[in-house]
């Protein structure tokens, strides 16, 4: 409905309303627009278009008896569209289904005032009820092996519409289909023998007369009662028992087999299901005897098996070994031999024997029993050449001329197999090889130079700064830190850098910035992370 408000305030629509329930409280409510859009109208006006403002009236069948009335309020104009809902309560008398609803403009007519009115609508209101058992639940699962059941159910209003209740308490098998409950009209709902399914609802009115009106009641939750069937009793091992979980309506299967012993290999077990215990059967292998005097004998649990170990009384063992040019090597010719006597090939007699030059050296061994045969072949070992030195990021690794076994260190005490040193802060360093059986240690120096990928100045000593360590090292260095937008946030010339990530004493962000390195007429470009 569009108005175009006259100059004079006034009464501009009227009209009843039938088809209402008695005693019974209802909200009216509608939508309002102000039709004026914001500068387009009435520009002359320093306050803009006259704004709209209606009252709303509602009076009974008479029109002598106002039953409820309320302003909307001044509604300006708006550059957009802009609908607003406004509503009022008013309870119906008894008796009377009928009521006069009047629409009044507040405003004076002219310039603005013109409005829009829809979805006039008017509905009934009721409390809200809630429906609980004595534990004060809204529902509850039950198992049939609890059924019977009975409990009391009480439908509970908010009171915030009904000044007065009247009930009716309704019954169903699928919650769809409801029947009324003969008697059932008060507050309190006894229920007795429940062995199956069943749902409750309560429908309430303010009137009694209105329960058989289905537009005068309001109906509360639903109270379900939910009977589960409960499974047949499982089919249990021995050592097990079942017991009816009514929570889950199932069966609770309790207890454990027996553990199995623990066995030796040439034993087996075997689950006795009568007496539920483990029966264990077998023997241990009988120990084997006519042994060489060179053997003897251990069981094996892996094989389940006596294991005979020994040798023949001559056995050939080769071994060899590796010494430095212009040192001297003690061999030895120990073996497991007890009270053993040595011949070497040199013609000596003892265990240990001292030699200076390289070849193949023959010792017997024998306690009379049995003889092993050891030749020891020895081989001077090469002293190592540093072939080279390469800065990888922040590892650094010596290569040698040859793939000898040689050790390798940075400062000449601790040294290592690999010939990689990894997370080396930059410095210039001395590297020291050395053969493994060999005292004689060659060395050289490097300049060890790598730019960190990040950095994290939070404080806890570890990479803190964006620190270019050994930079200071070199004839000359300029160094240039920009952020993501080219602007110059540090610099230095022929000195150390260690930045620490901030700009005039401010903290920078964490994100990438971008390098630029010149090092004895050479340009390293890249970017590195600052993390906080």
């Amino acid at each position: 409905m569009i108005v175009n408000a006259g100059f004079t305030a006034g009464e501009f629509y009227r009209t009843t309303v039938s088809g209402l329930c008695e005693t019974t409280t209802y909200e009216f409510s509608a939508w309002l627009i102000n039709l004026v859009i914001a500068g387009s109208f009435c520009s002359t006006q320093p306050s803009g278009s006259i704004p709209i403002n209606v009252r709303f009236e509602i009076w009974d069948s008479t029109d002598s008896n106002l039953l409820a009335s309320g302003n909307t309020g001044n509604i300006f104009e708006t550059s957009t569209p802009n609908w607003e809902e406004y509503a009022l309560v008013f309870q119906t008398l008894a008796g009377q289904n009928t009521v006069i609803l009047k629409m009044i403009n507040n405003g004076q007519g002219g310039c603005g005032n013109d409005l829009a009115i829809d979805d006039i609508e008017f509905k009934s209101c009721g409390d809200t009820i809630t429906l609980s058992d004595l534990s004060n639940n809204n529902s509850v699962s039950l198992c049939s092996s609890e059924t019977p059941f009975d409990t009391m159910l009480t439908a509970t209003p908010d009171n915030t519409v009904f000044s007065s209740h009247f009930y009716q308490w309704q019954e169903s098998t699928d919650n769809t289909n409801w029947t009324d409950i003969p008697g059932a009209t008060n507050q309190n709902l006894g229920i007795t023998g429940i062995i199956s399914t069943t749902y409750y609802r309560a429908k309430v009115a303010e009137f009694a007369a209105n329960l058989s009106n289905v537009d005068c009641i309001t109906f509360s939750n639903t109270f379900e009662i939910t009977v589960n069937q409960a499974p047949n009793p499982p089919t249990l091992e021995c050592w097990e028992t079942a017991t009816l979980n009514n929570a889950i309506c199932n069966w609770d299967i309790s207890g454990t087999q027996p553990e199995q012993p623990t066995l030796e290999c040439w034993e087996t077990a075997t689950f006795n299901n009568t007496s539920c215990i483990w029966e264990v059967t077998g023997t241990q292998p009988e120990e084997p005897s006519d042994l060489d005097c060179w053997e003897t004998t251990t069981f094996n649990e892996e094989v389940c098996g006596w294991d005979i170990t020994g040798t023949q009384p001559i056995d050939v063992i080769e071994e060899f070994l590796q010494f430095c040019e212009g040192e001297e090597i003690t061999i030895q010719g120990n073996t497991d031999i007890l009270n053993p006597t040595f011949n070497w090939s040199t013609g000596e007699t003892t265990e240990f024997i001292t030699v200076n030059s390289s070849g193949t050296y023959t010792v017997e061994i024998t306690d009379g029993c049995i003889t092993i045969v050891k030749t020891i072949y020895l081989e001077q070992q090469d002293v190592p050449v540093i072939e080279s030195i390469q800065s990888d990021g922040n590892d650094l690794i010596i290569n040698t001329a040859t793939s000898d076994d040689f050790l390798y260190s940075l400062d000449g005490i601790n040294f290592q197999i690999s010939n990689v040193f990894f997370d080396i802060d930059g410095g210039k360093y001395t590297v020291y090889v050395r053969a493994i059986n060999c005292d004689v240690v060659v060395t050289a120096d490097h300049l060890h130079f790598y730019i960190p990928k990040f950095f994290t100045p939070n404080g806890d000593s570890f990479h803190d700064t964006f620190d270019l360590k050994g930079i200071e090292c070199f004839d000359s260095s300029e160094v240039f830190i920009f952020d993501r937008y080219g602007k110059l946030l540090y610099s230095a010339k022929n000195a150390r850098v260690a930045w620490d990530g901030t700009f005039i004493n401010e903290f920078l962000p964490s994100t990438d910035y971008w390098y630029l390195i010149k090092i004895d007429g050479q340009e390293f470009r890249g970017h590195f992370t600052l993390k906080r």
